[in-house]
């Protein structure tokens, strides 16, 4: 088994950097270009745009806000993965890998807003708003159902199956480490325990539909980040005066002026660029999804709030694990990303100090399971209309949390992987010609603003686009019109 998932292994990795990572980056530089560097230029307008109302959906009930689709797609991208995933970067690529995961922000931010405005774009209604995501811009945009077909298939299995079980394997194992920390029982009757009890409350939550996910998310993603980053912050204060040259050692490991790893710079690139891809998954196909469902005026503005996820992922969360690694003087060179971070904290803080990050990662990890499923739930919905469908796909759910926590996932996770990355490439194939449909819609949001108007989008104003289900005129301008008032 071992040497099977050494051979996944090492076939993902020529996949992710000798392929799908260039692709991106040179489509996001070629997004970049056309839109005039929107991910950089309209930063303020993310921010001013977060806080818009959402209407009334066609259940009588508010449908999702723009705030709460960022919630649900930050509970999806900030996981596991940004205290394990980066410290692990770190100690392969050394600080420098930190410069090239920043960079990749930047760059990628421009795919997150292609692909998130044309989510918008081409969502359909439902009972309680909108659903949406690459399947269904690959339907209405490209008139390419089989490459939807495609696509959701593969996102709700390697999201609403797979990832799920690796969250709560994580959950389980930082839950088991805490209770060993201070002599209580572990073994594989505890991790049961655990696996029922994270079943529990997922069930409680998914079976509510994505208005709960969303509340939950709402309430949950500002408290794990503002926890996760006064944890940081803690431990900046009593290194503060590291914090000049950790800065030093992040741009000169990202240029090889100093050598931190045997691999020198091309390992602080491919370690950083692939971190931060696997971090904030802008252009994979993922937040898309989440953000199809927020009810604003003009599917630009749900595009911007999106890009700004890429930002709080990986500006934000995951360079709060670089310093908490980089201010305590880690060894480089070994595979040790899990126990860096936790000896980091606790070398800093003390012991307690576990049990803090336990609570971090349980967060983490829950809230992606909830926005792991709604991805699932979105692409089902594409596939089948039929409500037992549905009912079964949560089922199966709430069992593989339960099964992740007591079970090895790792030849699963390095499957998961290479299912990622094909996914990742049928949406890059998508966003890639419909791109002009974002820069036109880009032009007809920023000649709105510079009429001082708060922009409103209807079909109409594009009549030669073809396949938009939503924005359709004059009763659903007023509705989001009076939404807003």
């Amino acid at each position: 088994m071992d040497a099977v998932s050494d051979v996944v292994v090492a076939l993902n990795d020529r996949f992710w950097a000798y392929l799908l990572i260039p692709l991106l980056v040179l489509l996001s530089l070629y997004f970049t270009i056309r839109l005039g560097a929107v991910q950089l230029r309209l930063l303020p307008e993310m921010i001013r745009v977060l806080g818009n109302k959402p209407e009334i959906a066609p259940d009588g009930k508010k449908a999702i806000s723009s705030f709460q689709a960022f919630a649900v797609s930050a509970a999806a991208r900030v996981g596991t993965g940004n205290i394990v995933g980066v410290a692990t970067a770190i100690a392969l690529g050394g600080p420098g890998a930190v410069f090239w995961m920043w960079t990749m922000a930047l760059v990628v931010g421009a795919a997150s807003f292609v692909e998130s405005t044309l989510a918008q774009l081409y969502k359909v209604r439902d009972r309680t708003g909108f659903r949406g995501g690459p399947a269904y811009y690959m339907r209405y945009g490209l008139g390419r159902n089989w490459m939807g077909v495609l696509f959701a298939v593969v996102i709700t299995v390697t999201f609403g199956i797979v990832f799920n079980s690796v969250q709560s394997n994580s959950i389980a194992d930082a839950v088991s480490t805490s209770l060993a920390a201070v002599g209580a029982p572990t073994g594989t009757l505890v991790s049961a325990l655990i696996g029922l009890a994270l079943a529990a409350l997922t069930a409680a939550v998914i079976f509510g539909g994505i208005r709960r996910i969303a509340h939950v998310a709402q309430a949950l993603v500002p408290f794990m980040a503002l926890l996760y980053i006064g944890l940081g912050l803690v431990v900046v204060a009593l290194n503060v005066e590291k914090v000049p040259s950790v800065f030093a050692d992040i741009v000169t490991g990202a240029f090889g002026l100093r050598e931190f790893v045997g691999g020198g710079v091309g390992t602080a690139i491919v370690q950083g660029m692939r971190r931060g891809m696997f971090s904030n998954e802008a252009g994979l196909g993922s937040a898309p999804n989440a953000g199809a469902t927020a009810s604003v005026s003009h599917p630009v503005k749900q595009g911007l709030v999106q890009t700004l996820g890429v930002y709080f992922d990986t500006l934000i969360v995951c360079s709060t694990t670089a310093f908490i690694v980089l201010l305590s003087d880690p060894v480089y060179g070994e595979n040790r990303g899990p126990s860096m971070t936790q000896e980091a904290l606790e070398s800093n803080l003390g012991g307690w100090a576990i049990h803090a990050l336990t609570i971090i990662l349980f967060l983490l990890a829950f809230t992606s399971v909830l926005g792991n499923y709604y991805y699932g739930e979105s692409n089902l919905g594409f596939l089948s209309a039929r409500p037992s469908t549905l009912t079964a796909y949560r089922l199966l759910v709430v069992l593989t949390v339960f099964l992740g926590a007591i079970g090895s996932v790792q030849l699963v996770w390095n499957l998961a992987d290479v299912s990622m990355g094909v996914m990742a490439l049928i949406n890059l194939a998508a966003i890639a010609p419909l791109g002009g449909v974002a820069v036109k819609l880009l032009k007809d949001y920023t000649a709105q603003r510079r009429q001082g108007i708060d922009p409103v989008f209807t079909r109409d104003r594009l009549p030669e686009l073809e396949g938009v289900q939503c924005w359709g005129g004059a009763q659903e301008t007023e509705v989001a019109g009076s939404s807003r008032s």
